[in-house]
């Protein structure tokens, strides 16, 4: 399971690290707003860790934009702010959880386990590539925060690239899951048609990329 904590104070961070990595959960830290939000737009973990006061951001505007991307993507506070009206405003943007420090590593622990029996590994359902976002359960695609309509053919086309970012697929791969394995058997010329519309409607993404002669892949371009 991966979990993305972003904390400016390089010790608290390496602590919850280094307890979390023991108990098989792997830990990417962020110290700004910025990094976070760059990584989350290529790749969706199973939980979020965020603190409230960070160099060039607040947490709670940073969990708004979360949880406005990913609905379901968990987030719990980790934070010195103990006022009553902070914990209620964390709560308010988006977070299934809130954590005062100093906290015991057992009881972070036990609340991240709570809040992931609740929402479950949220991670499976988003899939994601330079800023394009797949809710692979409500069939919804984002570019940017705008949600981009897609027919079907398109859907299922922009879905078998993502499921297999950073692999090359063939153009025959494609045909076969995404058209013949449904019964519609089509020729190349529907693939290259219906790639020209995705594109499109994806304004040209650099991610996306042809493979001369053999097919498409996707990938992360920065």
């Amino acid at each position: 399971m991966e979990l993305y904590y972003v904390e400016d104070d390089e010790n608290i961070a390496g602590i919850v690290k280094e307890y979390l990595e023991q108990k098989n959960i792997r830990v990417t830290l962020y110290n700004t707003v910025s990094e976070v939000k760059g990584a989350l737009k290529k790749h969706v973990p199973a939980i979020v860790l965020l603190d409230w006061n960070m160099p060039d951001g607040r947490g709670d505007s940073l969990c708004q934009w979360i949880r406005g991307m990913w609905k379901e993507l968990p987030i719990i506070f980790l934070t010195v702010r103990d006022d009553s009206h902070d914990i209620v405003l964390g709560f308010q943007n988006g977070a299934d959880d809130y954590v005062v420090k100093p906290f015991e590593l057992n009881v972070l622990y036990s609340r991240i386990q709570a809040v992931l029996r609740r929402t479950g590994n949220v991670a499976e359902r988003y899939l994601s590539c330079d800023g394009i976002i797949v809710d692979s359960y409500r069939r919804t695609v984002f570019l940017q925060s705008e949600e981009i309509e897609l027919s079907v053919s398109e859907y299922e086309l922009l879905l078998c690239l993502l499921q297999n970012k950073g692999k090359i697929i063939t153009r025959e791969k494609i045909l076969e899951r995404v058209w013949d394995a449904k019964g519609n058997y089509v020729n190349n010329n529907t693939l290259t048609v219906t790639m020209k519309r995705l594109r499109d409607k994806l304004r040209q993404p650099p991610c996306l990329k042809t493979i001369r002669s053999v097919g498409y892949r996707m990938e992360d371009t920065v």
